[in-house]
């Protein structure tokens, strides 16, 4: 507890503070009344003394104005002295002006100044009673400057309570800045109440302070609840505005637009956040070089525009700027603080490359390339190695052929000339040429800009140079079939130098035919033999041979001399096909084309013509027909036997050139002309059997065998001397039935043997070999051997389907038309042939049902019924484990013998 002090002490400490500190009431007036405001008798320059509310009074002034020039009046409203003040007497008076240039309305606030005084009561003994008024135990803001110079202990307030008329009241306090961090800032006076700060206080470190305040007793009861008490720390400017950098640097290009941005500074303040200690201005203090203004800094956002649009990098590339920035809105007596700010002004094509020189001259050798021969140079105040920089250089003039060419060198910037195709002194010896450059990056102000050109004259100085042959192919014509010893015209090579072409001489180098020669002095040619035109290594009728030619010096050139062949008639046309394969069963004529190897002039339209008496067998047997230009069709007449035959034609062209070809005319028995070229004598070819000719053989050998088995099975019990059959009888049991429609009337013998019922007469052994024939059915033979079945395949329509299993193999013909082969050599009745062989074919067929436990065997002659064409499953007998595909390839390749066959089973 602190101890008492003297009432003087205390009155003294009260007046000191009083003349120090402000106490600042302002009362809510309405707008436009007269505020007044407490105040020490003794006020400093620039102190805050008090706020008047503006807005309250007049809300859109746009001007404040002090009638005493000892006060200033900021936007806020707040009121500082501009000058030291001593109050002569209690009150003091100023009129705050406000007014809207806009409108031009005017209001006005008087502000009252009244000293403040205060002296404490002498507490007397506690055993006097005081009369005094009543104090309510509740919050009582306070508030204490930031950085106070004192006295200290400094007064704050007085805390009391309405209790202490009944109790002696002792106060306390606790919290922050009393017993905790920062200690003992604060103590409060037991016994009355009284608050003091000890020592100055930073706003920026602690802003405020809660504490409680406690009113007991002395027996320690404790009348009232704890007391909040908020103690606010008044800012004060103590804080420097501080920049976020201490140097900036930014860029900005030459001959940008007035107003363009060039960068943003910024700058922190610790003071409390809205208020006029935080307000900065920003501004720029000075510019280097001192030249005139050309950046301007936004006050408020520390935003640097350019002034002026004739910045430029070729006469300045850097600007420094010092700028400031000052807090209480910029007013002169605001902390301030500086910096440095860099602009890098950038590079724009603003500046054309330029020649040093307006024109040129070199010169340069005849026939050599890839040289250089000139460098030129310019000059560009741009940026160097950039693309504003470098250049970039066209020939406008003079290179027309494409003799020169200029590039860059990207080290030094100069334009290289090159030749970069032969010059000839001979035919120019002077060259002038144009160029331009221009820049890599487009120009800045094109469209106010011209290129700069230069003028180079390239001199050509003269070379010995050898002979040149020009034109490379040379013409000269020639009628072919030309007699031995003609001459003509031939290669001319020239000197450039001179233009003509004595002193050179000629070789010749090649001449595929050995047509010609050539003369060494002249280059003229001589025909050895004959030319023609129709020779292999003649191309669109031209003849190439290849002349060297060199003069004294051994210099050489080489050329071509080509011979235009100019057509004779001396070929008559003829016809490349001499053998004419007329199939007589299918045709009766053929087309004969004819061709010639002379020019169209004297070709087409052929006339065709058999060569012949007029009572000649050729002329009565053939005729023919003219088809168009270069083709007629040979047809015959009456009706000639199959053969060979000469037939001369002879074929003349448009002037008469004709030709007579012996045609080989053959008459075949065929349905294609390459099935008479098998059998042709003429035409050697390797037999190849068709698949229908081997299909027939085994058919053939397949009946045969069943003749043969026959006599074999039954030799021993034959009553009689069977007759001999012919060896040719497999060739003659091949029937063509016309049956319309599969039948099923089958009739099995006692004996096991299948029949059938004849529908007709028999025509002789021959013809009905194990067949028979129903009105309207289908023929079909089936063969028992050791248990191999030869089955038939059931078609509807009309199909013969001859089966034949041997080995596990079997062969299908089917998709056979209807048609009648009759034999010519059946010599035997059909009774005799069955009254041989019915009995013995009977008793083997019976013998091959049963195997050894006299049980029917699997595969013993049993009817089946069809499964369809192309069935997936195929064959049901015993000879279905190969495929029918395999191996039938032969069937393709038929022999003509067999075409017969073939033709009356092809779909017509």
């Amino acid at each position: 507890m602190a101890v008492a002090r003297p009432t003087g002490s205390a009155s003294g400490a009260l007046c000191w503070q009083l003349l120090l500190t402000l106490a600042i009431l302002t009362f809510a007036c309405d707008a436009c009344k007269t505020v007044t405001l407490h105040v020490p008798s003794k006020l400093d320059a620039v102190k805050y003394i008090g706020r008047v509310n503006l807005k309250e009074c007049f809300k859109s002034a746009n001007l404040i104005h002090s009638s005493d020039p000892d006060f200033q009046i900021l936007e806020d409203g707040s009121v500082y002295t501009t000058n030291a003040i001593l109050l002569s007497s209690a009150k003091r008076s100023f009129t705050v002006l406000l007014s809207n240039t806009d409108t031009q309305e005017e209001k006005k606030i008087l502000v009252l100044l009244e000293q403040q005084t205060k002296v404490l009561r002498k507490r007397r003994s506690q055993e006097k009673v005081l009369i005094r008024a009543k104090r309510r135990w509740a919050p009582i803001p306070c508030s204490v400057s930031e950085n106070s110079l004192g006295p200290f202990p400094l007064f704050l307030q007085q805390i009391q309570s309405d209790t202490a008329q009944n109790y002696t009241i002792y106060y306390s306090i606790s919290g922050p800045g009393v017993d905790k961090e920062p200690l003992n800032l604060f103590y409060v006076e037991r016994d009355t109440g009284n608050l003091f700060c000890t020592r100055p206080v930073d706003r920026e470190k602690y802003p405020s302070f809660e504490l409680v305040a406690f009113a007991t007793t002395k027996d320690g009861y404790t009348p009232e609840l704890p007391l909040p008490l908020l103690i606010r720390i008044e800012d004060e400017n103590d804080n420097f505005p501080i920049f976020t950098e201490t140097t900036y640097i930014f860029n900005v290009s030459e001959n940008c637009r007035v107003g363009t941005t060039v960068g943003q500074v910024c700058a922190t303040d610790e003071d409390e956040p809205d208020t006029l200690h935080t307000r900065l201005m920003y501004s720029i203090i000075e510019q280097l070089p001192a030249s005139r203004t050309l950046f301007f800094m936004q006050p408020a956002t520390g935003v640097i525009t350019t002034t002026s649009s004739q910045l430029d990098r070729e006469v300045t590339d850097k600007y420094q700027l010092k700028i400031k920035v000052q807090d209480m809105d910029g007013q002169y007596f605001g902390l301030q603080t500086t910096a440095t700010c860099i602009i890098n002004i950038g590079d724009v094509n603003d500046n054309l490359p330029t020649f040093n020189r307006l024109s040129y001259e070199t010169s340069v050798e005849e026939n050599i390339i890839d040289v250089e021969i000139l460098r030129v140079a310019v000059t560009d105040k741009d940026l160097i190695n950039t693309a504003n920089w470098r250049a970039n250089y066209t020939i406008l003039k003079g290179n027309e052929n494409g003799n020169f060419k200029i590039v860059t060198d990207p080290k030094t910037n100069e334009g290289v000339l090159c030749v970069v195709k032969p010059l000839n002194y001979e035919e120019k010896q002077e060259m002038t040429l144009q160029i331009s450059v221009v820049n890599e990056a487009p120009n800045f102000a094109s469209s106010r800009s011209t290129m700069s050109m230069a003028t180079v004259t390239v001199n050509v100085q003269n070379q010995d140079e050898g002979p040149e042959c020009r034109p490379a192919v040379q013409i000269v014509r020639i009628k072919e079939n030309a007699p031995g010893s003609t001459k003509g015209i031939g290669y001319k090579a020239h000197d450039p130098e001179t233009n003509s072409s004595s002193g050179i001489r000629y070789k010749k180098l090649s001449d595929p035919e050995g047509w010609v020669s050539v003369d060494e002095n002249s280059g003229s040619i001589t025909i050895l033999r004959s030319l023609d035109r129709e020779a292999r290594t003649i191309r669109n009728g031209i003849y190439n041979i290849t002349i060297l030619a060199s003069d004294k010096g051994k210099r050489t050139c080489t050329g071509t001399l080509g011979i235009i062949l100019e057509d004779v008639n001396d070929n008559g046309p003829f016809i490349p096909q001499k053998t004419v394969i007329i199939c007589k069963t299918v045709m009766s004529s053929a087309e004969i084309v004819a061709v010639d190897p002379d020019e169209p002039i004297h070709g087409p339209p052929f006339d065709f013509s058999l060569e012949g008496v007029s009572d000649s067998e050729v002329l009565r047997m053939w005729r023919l027909t003219k088809i168009n230009d270069t083709a007629a069709r040979l047809s015959y007449l009456n009706d000639p036997q199959f053969g060979e035959y000469t037939v001369p034609v002879r074929v003349a062209d448009r002037l008469g050139q004709s030709l007579v070809t012996q045609l080989k005319v053959i008459l075949c028995d065929c349905v294609t002309q390459s099935d008479c070229k098998i059998r042709s004598p003429v035409i050697a070819r390797r037999l190849i059997l068709g698949k229908w000719a081997i299909l027939a053989i085994l058919l053939g050998i397949a009946l045969l065998f069943c003749v043969l088995f026959t006599l074999v099975c039954g030799a021993t019990g034959a009553a009689k001397k069977p007759k001999v059959f012919p060896d040719d009888l497999a060739q003659q049991n091949l029937i063509v039935s016309n049956t319309e429609a599969p039948g099923d009337d089958k009739v099995y013998s006692t004996n096991g043997f299948t029949t059938y019922t004849m529908g007709g007469s028999t025509q002789g052994i021959c013809s009905t070999l194990g067949s028979g024939v129903k009105n309207g059915g289908q023929e079909t033979i089936e063969m028992v051997k050791g248990g191999q079945t030869v089955e038939p395949c059931q078609e509807a329509g009309h199909h013969h389907t001859l089966g034949l299993c041997k080995g596990g193999g079997q062969h299908t013909l089917d998709s056979c038309r209807g048609g009648q082969v009759e034999a010519d050599n059946c010599r035997y009745a059909y009774s005799d042939w069955y009254t041989y062989t019915q009995p013995r074919l009977g008793e083997k067929v019976q013998l091959c049902n049963q195997d050894n436990s006299h049980t029917h065997a699997q595969d013993y002659v049993r009817t089946y019924n069809y499964e369809g064409k192309g069935s997936a499953a195929g064959s049901v007998g015993c000879c279905s484990e190969r495929q029918e595909e395999d191996g039938l390839e032969f069937l393709d390749h038929l022999e003509p013998k067999f075409r017969t066959l073939a033709e009356a089973c092809m779909k017509r």
